[in-house]
Parts: structure tokens; sequence; C-alpha cells
């Protein structure tokens, strides 16, 4: 008799595409299937894309190709996430080597393989997921986007924002603590707007997170707009114990961020970061910004320099404009050169580098409290999973477990520390 059939799920993108791989793979054991080491061994290889700027449709369509070659030959290869659902039969054309290309929504199945098994259902927002293998895991509370922001097609394909319930949430919450998740990361395209959609012009985000605080041991937010940074929001955060801020700021020049179809300019974001600085001074900070959007001139260059300089932020991630096809930056003029987006590019990540190793530097002889993520790895609340820098601990601190250290070196984004005291918990 065969055995169970068996799944390899290839994760593309941001945090929350990884939540809707968890809950893939969630389904697929649900459905009686077990998981496979590598896409060689399995019967279902399943690719979920991003489809956010050019280059990661690249990554993802060599993905695709390169996992075609090493599958099984019986084995179903499936294509799903962001670029299946803007794309669609689009995709489904330029890729023969896939049997399938699903969105989140209903499945489009290809037909190539007579007699496959049908694809399950791939709504994902409430579906069951497994413990986390680490003692931490991104919770998605929402999924859509009512912001109109001039770079981004995200609206386009993954539709209007739609919340979940707080309870929704939170029985999803009590899942991952009993897994032994001992912190959450909320995530969303526009975090700061969750629940807006569930009543006219409200907005729940502090009692979603006051909620979760109470039940967990951390939590930490990811991409908060800057206009919906509400006194009442930045006292929440600061009360959780994780006073962690990651700003999508994007540029700091106020033609240039009315062209991108934002709100703010460099000194309102200024005045923002230093009265979360007062309230809590050791706050740490992230943002992200796009260079070389349309009609950025060497005046809005220089005033970002001048920003990243001020701001002292703790992590700062730079990206290259890509134009997207049916958005409103698609059609604007003032294209700016790739070789000098390419240099911009190269002094901001300089000098933020600069900053990020001088900001580490001065917490040497600190004591923090960090969570052991794996053997001799761990973090404190300044650095999120998978995106900053770490805290090299001994290998022998217990994985899961919130340590209290002395850190007593640093290397560029990078810390080492020695434990004082195990914290009560």
């Amino acid at each position: 008799m065969a055995g169970p059939r068996t799944f390899f799920v290839e994760t593309l993108g941001c945090p929350k595409n990884q939540v809707d791989s968890d809950k893939l793979v969630g389904t697929f054991l649900a459905d009686g299937m077990t998981p496979a080491a590598d896409a060689e061994g399995a019967d279902l290889v399943v690719v979920n894309t991003c489809a956010f700027i050019e280059e990661a449709r690249q990554e993802s369509i060599d993905v695709v190709l390169a996992l075609a070659d090493r599958k099984a030959d019986h084995a179903e290869l499936v294509v799903t996430g962001c670029m299946a659902e803007r794309y669609g039969a689009e995709l489904a054309e330029a890729l023969p080597e896939a049997d399938a290309v699903a969105g989140f929504g209903v499945p489009v199945t290809l037909g190539r393989k007579p007699g496959a098994a049908p694809l399950p259902s791939f709504d994902l927002l409430n579906l069951p997921r497994p413990a986390s293998a680490v003692p931490w895991a991104y919770l998605k509370v929402a999924e859509g986007c009512d912001k109109a922001c001039g770079f981004c097609a995200i609206p386009s394909f993954r539709g209007p924002q739609r919340s979940r319930s707080v309870d929704q949430v939170l029985v999803e919450l009590d899942q991952l603590v009993a897994g032994g998740a001992k912190e959450v990361v909320l995530v969303a395209q526009d975090l700061a707007s969750y629940g807006r959609d569930q009543g006219v012009g409200t907005k729940s985000i502090v009692p979603l997170l006051e909620a979760v605080a109470a039940r967990i041991e951390r939590v930490r937010l990811l991409y908060l707009y800057p206009s919906d940074l509400t006194d009442r929001l930045i006292d929440a955060i600061v009360a959780t114990g994780v006073p962690y801020f990651d700003l999508s700021l994007q540029h700091v020049s106020a033609p240039l961020v009315r062209r991108m179809r934002r709100w703010g300019d460099g000194d309102r974001f200024l005045r923002r970061i230093a009265d979360i600085r007062a309230r809590a001074p050791e706050a740490a900070f992230r943002s992200n910004f796009i260079v070389g959007y349309p009609g950025e001139t060497e005046a809005d260059h220089d005033q970002l320099l001048a920003f990243v300089r001020d701001a002292q932020l703790d992590w700062c991630g730079f990206f290259a404009y890509s134009p997207e096809a049916g958005t409103y930056a698609a059609d604007l003029d003032g294209e700016v050169d790739r070789e000098l987006v390419a240099e911009r590019l190269a002094e901001l990540r300089e000098l933020q580098d600069r900053i990020t190793a001088a900001r580490r530097d001065a917490l040497v002889g600190e004591v923090v409290e960090v969570l052991v993520d794996a053997p001799g790895v761990a973090r404190s609340h300044r650095e999120a999973p998978e995106i900053d820098g770490v805290i090299t601990v001994p290998e022998d601190l217990a994985v899961g477990e919130l340590v209290r250290v002395r850190l007593t070196g640093a290397q560029g984004p990078d810390l080492t520390g020695e434990p004082v005291v195990l914290a009560a918990r």
C-alpha cells in the first residue's frame, strides 16, 4: 500500500507570505499529507511567490524553473502567492512547467495531469497552522490594503483591507502559544489600520495589541504607516515592553512624498521619532526608503541623506524604485538613470551601515532581556526576527527561554552577550 502523499513548500518574499505558507502546511497536514525534506522527495511541490518588485518576480520565476528540474517526474508543481494572484492565466501560459497556478482564492487547475489529486482550498486567513519550529511566529491580522501609494500594486491583486476579528486572531495566537511561541510578530499590509474595514472610520489596533500582549511574553508590530502612529498607539507599544517601531516612511522630500501619494515629510518624521524617544529612550527604529522614484532630484537625495544622519535609526533598508504596471507611478515622467540610482543606494547604505554599527557599539555594557531563538542565537526587543542583527550567546542557553544578558561586544549589526540571571517567568 502506498504511503501518504508528501509535500514541499518553498516561500519567497515577506513575512506575510510566510504566514500563508504556514497555513498551507497546516492544510496539507490536516489532509493527511506528510512533509518532505526536499523537493526531490515530494509528490506536491508548492512555490509561494512574491510580486512586489521586478527583482522579486524574477527570483520567483527562477525558483519555479529550478524546482521543476529537481522534482520527481510524477510530482505536481503548483505556483501560488502574489505572482499567481497578480498575473493568473498570463503566468500559467508563461510557465508550462507548472501543473497549476493557484491564487489564494480559487485555485486554477491547468489539467496537464489527468487524474491529479484536487488542490486544497487556499482561502488562508483563518485556517489552522502547525506549531512554530522556533519560539516566535508571524501572525497576519488582515489581508489587502486601502491605501493608494503611487508605486505599489498590492491593492490591485490582494484587494481592499479585510481585517480578521480579534477573537479569530486570539484563537490563532493561543495555538501558537500552546506550541511554544514566546514572541508573536503582528503583520498586515497596513497594520495600523487594522479593523477600520469592520466599522466606518474605526481602527482597533490598540485593543488588539493589548489583548495579544496579555497572552504572550512579547508582541512586535511590523509595517506602521506614519500618519496612523497615534499617541495612543505609541503608548500601547511602549507598554508591551517591546518598544520597536517599524515605520513605513519611503522618502522624506515633501514634494516627492506627495508624488508617491503618501503622507508626511522629513521634519514631521523627525519630530515623531524624537517624541517616541522622549517617552522610551530604549526604543528601536526601523524604516525603508525607495531610491530613484520618478522625479527624484539631487536635492531630494540630499534631504534623504540628511534625514538618515539626523534620525539615527537602528535599522534601515534602501531599495531601487521598480516600475509596476498599472500603478500611478508607472506613467510618471522624470525617470532616474539606473547608474545614478545605484550610486545613491550605495551612498545611503554606507551611511546607514556606519550608523547601525555605532548604535550597536553604544549598547556594549548594557543588560538586556533576550529570547533564545536557537542554540547560541538570541534577540532583545531591538531585533526583529530574520531582518535585523542578532545577539550571540552561549550555546547551552535553552532555546525558548527569556534570559538577561550583559552585552559584551559588537561587530557590525551583531552583538555578543553573557547571561546575568534567568528572567522570572
